[in-house]
């Protein structure tokens, strides 16, 4: 659907909505600064109810909203009044009442759309409907544009390029809203139980790094300098707890110059936090608690149901399950982080995987995907990760070849990330120089080494976990809607 709405002649429309901007600015009546509003129509419904049909309550109101339902009659005129949180009242404009003159300028002035302030009389109507009737009305917003047929599906592509649209005239869009709002409550709410603090962190950076991604890169005027949009906190939030700041988190966007699909956005929310002591099993653990929290703090439930009708079980413990493990299983071929990615390479040629710059890792996380991650069902956590494609991660305990992290998975894709940190300066500038030689054969997504995060490490980081959860996918998976959906005003071509 285009900007002009189906069967709807949007600048006629336009032109008349103009013109009686006009006559109203010239009785100093179009846009109000203040208005005698007494009331809300969320508090008026709370007040009454369960009135019976054709009640006069006596109460008198002033009220304001956006008319989202109109028709004139002779001697009385029906509006509903929706508030911004969708709360609708109905409003009544008659002669008896309100008079002529009111009742004359009702009918030449206000369309579907208006926002309008009414006064009067709390009453029910003959069919029973909680109403207004007015002895009173002002223009409070007059409208220009008219809003779509409030009958017909306006399309995605539309919703997100009209965000403002969708809010006023779908009610799954406020709801949506509301949600992410709740979710964000409760993840601070769950970090306050155990201690953390919320910190903020640049995001301008001279230097990119705490992932592996294509940056967005801009210049500074005031410092003469290029800068880069972050791609993640981590390397500042490192910084905090080499400083004393052992629980630390931070809600904020990243931003990655990628692709974008269902489930990528080149801007998003992003929660990481670092536990000093914690491991990563211990961010296994907060990352359910986490998520299974916001469920039941703003669903009521752990067992989601979807947008589709389908269900999302968040509950119980989930399963931890190893990639070399899973991956030998799912594709009868055993692979180890002793394979070599000669035989790698064969595997990958017979699934019809192409690896742009060949790494052993690089292989395992692919093959992975094509092999394993389509037969999940539940959330599952994926651990153990080859240790090439994890220069931030500590190498495993016991497993040679593999580092301490994990990607948990929801509905097919991946929801949030965590590790067991690598703390020890000496490994971790052999791991940074080892992405630069990555860089130099032409790996976009490779890390840079950081001189200032080295000299952190070297005044000491205690033994800490990590973790990574994308907010945008936290809502998809507690609805079942697509990325932009869930962001309120996503990035659109």
């Amino acid at each position: 659907m285009t900007e002009e709405y189906e069967g709807v002649d949007l600048p006629e429309q336009i032109a008349v909505r103009m013109q009686k901007r006009e006559r109203l600015n010239a009785l100093g009546a179009a846009y109000p600064v203040k208005l005698p509003i007494t009331h809300t129509i969320e508090a008026t419904k709370a007040r009454y109810p369960n009135l019976e049909d054709d009640i006069a309550t006596g109460d008198q109101v002033g009220i304001a909203g956006r008319i989202m339902f109109l028709r004139n009659t002779g001697k009385l005129c029906f509006a509903t009044l929706q508030a911004g949180s969708g709360e609708r009242i109905q409003a009544m404009i008659s002669l008896d009442k309100a008079g002529q003159e009111q009742l004359d300028s009702w009918k030449e002035f206000v369309d579907l759309g208006d926002h309008v302030f009414v006064e009067g009389e709390v009453i029910t109507s003959k069919r029973g409907e909680l109403s207004v009737l007015a002895t009173k009305w002002l223009m409070a917003a007059k409208t220009l544009r008219p809003l779509p047929n409030l009958h017909n599906d306006l399309g995605e592509e539309f919703r997100v390029r009209h965000r403002y649209i969708d809010l006023i005239v779908r009610d799954r869009a406020r709801e949506v809203v509301k949600i992410r709002a709740g979710v964000m409550q409760s993840i601070r709410n769950t970090f306050a139980k155990q201690a953390f603090i919320e910190i903020e962190t640049p995001m301008l950076q001279v230097m990119h790094g705490g992932a592996s991604a294509r940056p967005f890169k801009t210049h500074s005027n005031a410092f003469d300098t290029d800068l880069y949009l972050r791609i993640a906190p981590e390397l500042f939030l490192k910084r905090a707890v080499v400083g004393g700041l052992e629980r630390v988190f931070e809600i904020n966007r990243n931003f990655r110059n990628e692709g974008a699909d269902r489930t990528h956005s080149p801007e998003f929310a992003m929660l990481e936090a670092y536990e000093a002591y914690g491991d990563y099993h211990t961010m296994m653990d907060l990352t359910q608690a986490l998520i299974q929290n916001s469920a039941t703090d703003v669903l009521g439930t752990q067992v989601v149901q979807l947008e589709d009708g389908t269900i999302n079980d968040l509950s119980g413990t989930w399963p931890r399950v190893s990639m070399y493990e899973s991956l030998s299983e799912a594709s009868g071929a055993t692979v180890t982080p002793e394979t070599s990615v000669a035989e790698l390479k064969k595997l990958a040629d017979s699934v019809g995987i192409e690896i742009d710059h060949p790494l052993h890792g690089k292989y395992v996380e692919e093959l992975w995907e094509h092999f394993v991650k389509p037969g999940l069902t539940g959330p599952t956590f994926v651990i153990d990760f080859p240790v090439d494609t994890s220069p931030l991660t500590r190498d495993h305990r016991t497993k040679a070849g593999v580092v301490e992290k994990w990607d948990l998975y929801i509905m097919g894709y991946e929801q949030a990330t965590g590790y067991s940190e690598l703390v020890d300066p000496v490994v971790q500038r052999e791991r940074f120089v080892a992405q630069m030689q990555l860089a130099a054969t032409g790996d976009p997504e490779a890390m840079k080494l950081d001189e200032e995060f080295l000299k952190a490490l070297e005044f000491g980081m205690p033994p800490s976990g990590g973790l990574g959860l994308g907010i945008d996918r936290l809502l998809m998976s507690l609805t079942g809607l697509g990325i932009r959906e869930t962001i309120l005003f996503p990035m659109v071509k």
